[in-house]
Order: C-alpha cells, then sequence, then structure tokens
C-alpha cells in the first residue's frame, strides 16, 4: 500500500502523505503532532471561559434581559439552556480534530473539496474578522473608561461617534492585541489562564457594591423588571426560545471552527470536560452575575427609569469609586482581549493562511485580520451598532450555520467518522476530496439554499418570529440538504 493511500496516526510524520501539495499545506495547516499537544481540560475550559466574560458577551446577555419581554429568571433559563446546546454541538466538531490533529480549514476540505473547503474558510474568517473589529471597539470601551476616571471625563469633539480619548483607547487596544499574537500561542494561553479568574472577582465586588446600595429591592427588580405584560402565553415561549437560538449564534464563530482548539487537547476526555466547565457551568455562573448587576444598577443609578445600561464598564463608572473603576476596566479589557485573540483572530489566520499557504503564512494572515478588524472596529459605533447587537449577532450567525451542518453531516454521516488524511493534502484527481476540479458543487449548492434562508429568517419581517432561531434552522437544512445531494457519494466512500 503506498503512502498516498495508507491509513496512518495523527502523529506519524507521513500523515500528509509523501508529497503534499504545497498549495495545500504549510506547516500550520499539517496535523498537529501528539508532543505538541499539551491542552488539558482547563485550557479549553478557559476558552469559553473568557469567550463567555467578555465586554460583548455581557452586552448581549444584558440586551437579551431588556429585550425579550419575559421574566428575568426565565431567560437566565434560556441562556443556560443555549450552554448545554453549544456544549453538545462543539463536542462534535471538537472530535476529529482531536483525532487527527488538523484544523478547521483543513477539516472543511472533506465536505467541501481540497480546493472548495477555500469557500468556507473565507466565509468563516471574514465573520471572525468582523468579530474581532467588535470586540477590539468592546475592549477600548474599559480603557477608554479607565483613562476618563483619570483625567476627569475630558471628552472633546467626537468623529464617527467617538471623543478622543475613545480613540486612543482605540489604538492602544489594537496595538496590545497585535504583540501578543506576535509572541505566539503559549503566550495568549498564560493571558486568559490569568484573565479568566480575574473577571469573575471583579464582577462578584462589582454586585457586592450594588447590593449593598440596593438592599432588598434587588432580589424582586431581578425578576419583574424586565418583564413585559404584552409577552405572555405562546409569545412569552417563543422569546424564551429566542434567547437560545440568539445565545446559540452568538457562539456560532467558535462552534464551528472548534477544531483550531480541540486539536491542542490531549485526548477527547479533556477536551468534553473543559467544555461542560466552560460552557453551560461557567455561562451559568456568569450569567447570574450579569442578571443581578444589570437590574441592580438599573435600581441604583438610574431609579427604573430609561433604558438600563448594557456595558458592565459603563456600570462601573457609575460606581463613583476611582479605584475600582480603574481595576475593574482593566480587568475585562484583559478578558475581552484574550477570547478576541483566541476566537477571533487565530481562526480567520489559518483561514486565510489556507487561500494560499505557500504565500500567506499564519502571522501574515493574522496580520490581515488585524487590518480589517481595525476597520471594522472603528465603525462600530457610527454605522454597525445601529442595527442592534441581538440581530448583528443572529446575521453573522445565520451565515456560518449551515457550514456547520455540512461539516458535522460529512463527517459522521457520509465520511462514516473515518478521514483519509492524505487526499486532505493531495490535488491526485483520484483523491476522495478532490470531486471536481477540487469543489465538491453539491456541498456549495447546499450551503447557498440554507443560508439564503436562515439569513432571510433574520432579516425579512414575515419571518420575523424564525429570527432567533436563524442558526438551528441553516444547520439544520444545510446538514439535511448535504446528506441528500451526497448519497450517491456515499457508496463511494463505503467501498473505499
Amino acid at each position: 500500500m503506498s503512502a498516498e493511500t495508507r491509513t496512518v496516526a495523527p502523529h506519524d510524520p507521513l500523515a500528509v502523505g509523501a508529497d503534499p501539495h504545497p498549495d495545500l499545506h504549510n506547516a500550520d495547516l499539517a496535523p498537529l503532532p501528539e508532543g505538541r499537544r499539551r491542552w488539558g481540560w482547563f485550557e479549553i475550559f478557559n476558552v469559553w471561559t473568557n469567550d463567555v466574560q467578555s465586554l460583548a458577551g455581557y452586552t448581549l446577555a444584558a440586551s437579551l434581559f431588556i429585550t425579550a419581554g419575559i421574566n428575568g429568571w426565565w431567560v437566565f433559563a434560556a441562556i443556560v439552556l443555549a450552554g448545554l446546546f453549544v456544549n453538545y454541538l462543539v463536542n462534535l466538531t471538537g472530535v476529529p480534530s482531536v483525532r487527527y490533529g488538523i484544523p478547521y480549514a483543513v477539516m472543511a476540505r472533506s465536505g467541501m473539496g481540497v480546493r472548495g473547503a477555500m469557500f468556507p474558510a473565507l466565509v468563516r474568517g471574514i465573520v471572525a474578522i468582523f468579530w474581532y473589529g467588535a470586540q477590539t471597539y468592546f475592549a477600548s470601551t474599559a480603557v477608554a473608561l479607565a483613562l476618563n476616571a483619570l483625567l476627569g471625563t475630558p471628552g472633546g469633539p467626537e468623529v464617527l461617534g467617538m471623543t478622543g480619548v475613545d480613540w486612543i483607547s482605540y489604538l492602544i487596544v489594537a496595538t496590545i492585541q497585535i504583540l501578543l499574537f506576535v509572541r505566539g500561542i503559549a503566550w495568549i494561553e498564560r493571558f486568559l489562564n490569568i484573565a479568566g479568574p480575574a473577571v469573575y472577582v471583579v464582577m462578584t465586588l462589582l454586585l457586592v457594591a450594588i447590593w449593598v446600595q440596593a438592599g432588598d429591592e434587588l432580589l424582586p427588580a431581578v425578576g419583574t423588571i424586565f418583564s413585559s405584560a404584552d409577552v405572555q402565553g405562546w409569545a412569552a415561549v417563543t422569546a424564551f426560545l429566542g434567547v437560545v437560538g440568539t445565545m446559540v449564534a452568538y457562539f456560532s464563530a467558535v462552534i464551528i471552527n472548534f477544531g483550531d482548539f480541540s486539536r491542542f487537547s490531549r485526548n477527547v476526555r479533556g477536551m468534553k470536560i473543559g467544555n461542560f466547565t466552560g460552557l453551560p457551568v461557567s455561562l451559568a455562573f456568569f450569567t447570574l452575575l450579569s442578571l443581578f448587576i444589570t437590574a441592580g444598577a438599573y435600581v441604583v443609578y438610574q431609579d427604573g427609569q430609561g433604558e438600563p445600561q448594557t456595558n458592565p464598564a459603563a456600570i462601573v463608572g457609575q460606581v463613583g469609586n476611582t479605584a475600582l473603576t480603574v481595576v475593574a476596566a482593566l480587568t475585562f479589557l484583559v478578558a475581552t482581549i484574550g477570547i478576541n485573540l483566541v476566537a477571533n483572530f487565530i481562526p480567520p489566520a489559518y483561514d486565510l493562511s489556507n487561500l494560499a499557504p505557500q504565500r500567506i503564512s499564519f502571522k501574515r494572515g493574522g496580520y490581515l485580520t488585524a487590518v480589517f478588524g481595525f476597520v471594522i472596529g472603528a465603525l462600530w459605533v457610527a454605522v454597525i451598532d445601529q442595527i442592534g447587537l441581538p440581530k448583528f449577532v443572529d446575521t453573522l450567525g445565520a451565515v456560518l450555520a449551515p457550514l456547520y451542518g455540512i461539516l458535522v453531516a460529512d463527517y459522521y454521516v457520509v465520511q462514516r467518522g473515518t478521514l483519509r488524511v492524505q487526499d486532505l493534502y493531495s490535488m491526485d484527481p483520484a483523491g476522495r476530496y478532490h470531486y471536481t476540479a477540487g469543489w465538491n458543487l453539491r456541498a456549495v449548492g447546499a450551503f447557498l439554499l440554507a443560508a439564503v434562508f436562515s439569513v432571510a429568517a433574520v432579516w425579512v419581517p414575515w419571518l420575523a418570529e424564525l429570527s432567533g432561531f436563524a442558526w438551528v434552522i441553516g444547520a439544520i437544512i444545510g446538514a439535511v440538504l448535504y446528506v441528500l445531494v451526497m448519497r450517491p457519494h456515499r457508496s463511494t466512500v463505503a467501498a473505499s
């Protein structure tokens, strides 16, 4: 049996074949040897904890408490249910990358074709760049909060909705992220290990400060302050499920490319423990803090009037303690930068590298991500934020959802849980994943049809009731269509 066709373990140096095609292979895209897999459950836990704890994560949760129109405890339950669902979804996408040590950009070649995988990788990369820009902006609000607290809120003229201090803060965050990326994954791992616990300490202190001032008013407010008399019966059920769907969409970028992280795991068991503790468990605790802080701040600092604050940095600024404001701002900054690097910087760096492995290295892909993301974040206040964070999240999730459905259906149904690693890096027309000139046109068609419907569910008025379910709808349609169009190919795979 030749090196091109034999089945080998992922740690075998010949796993990619004797002569991998240069357009499909470089050191960053190659299977990760077992000796370089250092992550246990705690590192996976930290990936999710920092994703949950980011300023955008808090802002989304607070926005859902406010806009859902149902009892705050029901919103809390919906978010925790979403965490359990996401935990199940990422276990599915994480297993193959633990087994074969390959990133998402390579994993996608199985279903989309060795050339066609450039398409989902590019889509995933674009979505991640949008999130990178958004998270960079949110992180900059923490720096601006600290500077304003120290300088006495200087204000000043605005450009694109941001003051001079805001722009300086934005530049500071953008620079810090690039410097950390240049230092490498080991530095980012240490960064995350510090950031996760620190955020919980600060949020607990913030809650204590607010609870002391709110007294007996806080607990009743948590359940009733955000509910609406107009949202009853079936409307309340729809609102509950919509919260679940939006939270799933929030994690959609990491759900689909979780293999970029799980490939660093030493084994599947450690990955699954990290997923469970970092998703439903950590998400429940963080959401509980968010619920109490948002409701308490609304009672204490706004007397229940006006629009509640959804950015924790702004809430901290209302406490009136400069030292706490600075410490909290820096902590939120660290947490947001940490997850931004892991979830929104590293994946598009891999994805852009996959477009032209010999010309775009992982590091160069990271620099391109930084440039495009900087522009997007700079336009956040003036342009993107006008559509609202939940709708922004649902739209990006709707685009990615069919890709998730295709990825999972391909590995578990069409490929029967087994990949031919050599063919993922080969342009041989006889290779399993060559399809038509390297493109699986059936998979592209399935994606386009599913994506049109899932995005329409967010934006078309008469489909408004489905907007919170756009991710689930897109993933299911994508998976079903892919399995149907690939039925002739399944027999070929089974026989090979």
